[in-house]
């Protein structure tokens, strides 16, 4: 039980399941967007065809009601 204060805090229980459910309506929401995979990979593809970069990162989360990619690319000198 006290990994949970430890995640969660000492919030009282209602904060606790309002955080809990948050953590499982994100991981439902990723796992609704089956094209992201393939999406990512073409990305990465497109990218590496034009440009010689040194660092290509690729993270999506989902927070709420917005779905964001954020694509991080360090061209080489």
């Amino acid at each position: 039980m006290s990994w949970l204060v430890k995640w969660f805090g000492n919030h009282g229980s209602a904060q606790a399941a309002k955080d809990r459910l948050k953590i499982v309506l994100a991981h439902e929401r990723s796992v609704k967007l089956p094209y992201m995979e393939d999406m990512k990979r073409e990305i990465l593809e497109v990218v590496q065809k034009y440009t010689h970069a040194s660092k290509i990162d690729i993270k999506a989360d989902s927070n709420q009601n917005i779905d964001t990619l954020e694509v991080e690319i360090i061209l080489g000198k």
